[in-house]
């Protein structure tokens, strides 16, 4: 664009005489200058004054140069305008005059030549700063990496069931990218050992888990190991982030804030790493506070900003619901696992003429406690029952209906019936009490004067006889009925050949169920097993675990026992 008018005396178009350029651009918001054809300054507007740092005064009659030396490089471009008449849109970047804290400034310039009679007279140069456009398109660039920052976390963050894997998560999420070390401090677990009170004032928290970047990682190990506690005192920025449940930044070169003597050596030895401030965040759940996340960011890199505070507070929030699925899980599992245990503690009375040999294994700890129980209760004539169970479905449910059925047999044990019968009154009993979980269960008790063994099954795997010397065991495909709590009955009992020294072996399916394989063919390598004469139980038990268990998807309960082996006895008279 040209912009043509009649020539006045010296050289420049008429209309630019001072008046009329102060009405036209004077007011602009735009910086406005009018250059003649030697590129020297003959007007500046306020805009333009401010924006090169320099008055009106310092600009007309010199050139464009020497006004501005730092951008020496844009009159090449002027005097193109100059020659050709062709407008140009051109970015410069330098430093004016003008104080700023930016260590680069940008301004977007348009040139336009000023022609009188078809020649060029002078130009006009209008300047826009965009330093601030290029902030702000900076700012929208953390904006969306803090955005696609979130949408991560939700696939990273809380992947078990685990507590302080979902802690390791979130400190490995946000180490580099975010912060220079991450620490995750979580309140002690509700269920298990009980942890020593702290001083007045101060907060005892388990370390859970503590990442740095680079050869930060093993500097930072000294501030506590995960699984270790650490006390923190009333003046620092965790004990104050959990008292008023908001975010608080700490800068650790802020030398006139009073501090406890713990704080105070703890911040020492952050500083000695080139650790300068920490963002400390809640993690809460259902309005329960769960523990922080102290986010820490060495010298160099940026201070933390709102915007930082913003995304920091919005991934506790995420981590704190994972964290709260890990916690109330981990504390169902702890009160599943220690009610299995009292449950699954030694059975009843001495057993002078019986052996026995018991074993559980649970699960992974990714697993849910099932209800696998076991049981041996003495009856008449010497006789023992020995029961293995298994209720269906996982959880401190499981275990309190696993504890039920126990209470119940051991009942119904004291009427001294057949094992069919037993399991036909235990499953009345478990249907009219609405109990709602099914069960399966193996009754074997062994005529230690007739040689014999009498199972019962109720929907459960078949027992394994294993007789001293044999070069292999016997899988007895015992009847089998339907589980216990269905109400339909219909067991039978059979009687199997169990001499002295015979192992009579029951198991739960965890030990031989396998994903992909026919439990026909899981049980049927229990055939293998072998016992040397005299051999003990507790070894056979250590071998099958061993051999059987080191896969298992599920928990494990085995029992092993035997008639202890003596000289012949007889079955005693009522007369004697």
């Amino acid at each position: 664009m040209l912009l043509q008018a009649d020539t006045c005396d010296d050289g420049m178009p008429s209309f630019f005489d001072p008046k009329t350029v102060a009405a036209l651009f004077d007011g602009n918001p735009a910086a406005v200058a009018v250059l003649d054809h030697e590129l020297r300054y003959t007007y500046v507007n306020p805009a333009l004054e401010r924006l090169n740092g320099l008055p009106a005064r310092a600009h007309i009659g010199r050139t464009f140069s020497q006004v501005l030396p730092g951008l020496h490089g844009q009159a090449a471009a002027l005097r193109d305008v100059l020659a050709d008449g062709k407008p140009r849109e051109v970015t410069i970047s330098g430093r004016t005059w003008a104080p700023t804290e930016e260590e680069q400034q940008l301004w977007r310039a348009t040139y336009h030549r000023l022609d009188a009679d078809g020649e060029g007279c002078g130009l006009m140069a209008i300047v826009v700063e965009i330093t601030d456009i290029a902030r702000q398109r900076e700012e929208l660039e953390q904006a969306r990496g803090h955005v696609a920052l979130l949408s991560t976390a939700a696939v990273r963050i809380g992947t078990t069931l685990d507590m302080d894997t979902t802690c390791q998560e979130l400190a490995d999420f946000v180490v580099p990218d975010f912060a220079d070390v991450a620490v995750v401090d979580v309140f002690p677990a509700e269920v298990g050992h009980s942890v020593r009170r702290p001083e007045p004032g101060v907060v005892r928290l388990r370390r859970a888990a503590l990442r740095g970047h680079g050869e930060l990682d093993a500097q930072v190990q000294r501030f506590g190991h995960p699984g270790e506690y650490v006390d923190f005192a009333a003046d620092s920025a965790v004990t104050r982030c959990l008292t008023e449940n908001e975010p608080v930044i700490d800068d650790w070169d802020d030398r006139g804030q009073e501090r406890s003597a713990l704080t105070a050596d703890r911040i020492a030895a952050s500083r000695a790493l080139g650790l300068r401030q920490a963002l400390v965040v809640p993690l809460t759940a259902r309005a329960r506070p769960l523990g922080t996340l102290s986010l820490v960011r060495a010298e160099g890199s940026p201070a933390f900003g709102d915007q930082d505070v913003a995304v920091a507070r919005e991934l506790a929030v995420r981590a704190g619901v994972a964290l709260d699925h890990a916690r109330r899980y981990d504390h169902e599992h702890s009160i599943a696992r220690e009610l299995q245990r009292s449950l699954l503690s030694e059975p009843w009375g001495p057993h002078s003429h019986v052996e026995v040999a018991t074993r559980y294994l649970p699960a992974d700890e990714g697993v849910l406690v099932g209800g696998d129980w076991f049981d041996v209760v003495p009856l008449q004539d010497g006789r023992h029952l020995k029961a293995m169970g298994d209720v269906m479905g996982h959880g401190v449910e499981a275990a309190v209906a696993m504890s039920q059925y126990r209470s119940l047999l051991r009942l119904l044990a004291q009427e001294d019936l057949p094992p069919h019968r037993i399991l036909e009154q235990l499953d009345t009993m478990v249907e009219r009490s609405g109990l709602d979980r099914a069960a399966t269960c193996l009754l074997a008790v062994v005529d230690r004067f007739g040689g014999v063994c009498e199972v019962a099954s109720a929907g459960h795997l078949p027992p394994v006889f294993i007789d001293p010397g044999a070069a292999g065991a016997r899988v007895v495909p015992v009847p089998v009925g339907p589980p216990l709590g269905t109400g339909f009955g219909g067991y039978r009992t059979a009687s199997v050949p169990c001499g002295p020294g015979t192992v009579l072996f029951m198991y739960t399916d965890g030990l031989v169920e396998r994903r992909g394989e026919d439990i026909d063919v899981s049980v049927q390598r229990l055939a293998s097993l072998t016992m040397l004469p005299g051999g003990r139980l507790e070894d056979l038990l250590d071998r099958v675990l061993d051999r059987f268990g080191e896969d298992a998807e599920d928990d494990i309960a085995v029992l092993a026992s035997r008639i202890r082996e003596g000289p012949p006895v007889v079955r005693p008279t009522p007369a004697e």
